[in-house]
């Protein structure tokens, strides 16, 4: 057998195996709930939500306009950019993330939390 049929055959069966391995692994953690968070930006966001979520004063008055709804900020915040050139800061005891997003109503924010060991506190919330 050539050495062309034999690396075809070597490149398909390392192919195959490729392919049923990333199926049973993400077979197996979706069942198991597990996410795969490697990049700066996710990782940031899943710390930040894994933490007891609370608001400051400025921005429950926001809430209570009926602007927007922490439901929704949650769920902007799974599809949010964090810029890491005016975030990862220290202020007030915590680090300090600068979070671009839009609303489901397509509306563009910028939202300033400050994460904290025990807890997250969404300070600002900047409308363009």
């Amino acid at each position: 057998m050539s050495l062309r049929y034999r690396l075809a055959f070597y490149l398909l069966g390392l192919t195959i195996g490729f392919y049923f391995v990333g199926e049973f692994l993400g077979a197996k953690a979706k069942a198991k709930g597990v996410e795969f968070c490697y990049f700066p930006n996710c990782r940031v966001i899943k710390d930040i939500k894994s933490k007891p979520f609370q608001t400051s004063a400025a921005v429950d008055s926001i809430f209570a306009k009926k602007i927007t709804s922490i439901n929704e900020i949650n769920e902007a915040l799974d599809n949010g950019d964090v810029d890491f050139s005016q975030s990862n800061v220290s202020y007030k005891k915590g680090k300090k993330y600068i979070i671009e997003t839009y609303l489901p109503k397509n509306k563009k924010v910028v939202l300033t939390i400050i994460n904290y060991s025990n807890k997250a506190v969404l300070e600002e919330i900047k409308f363009n």
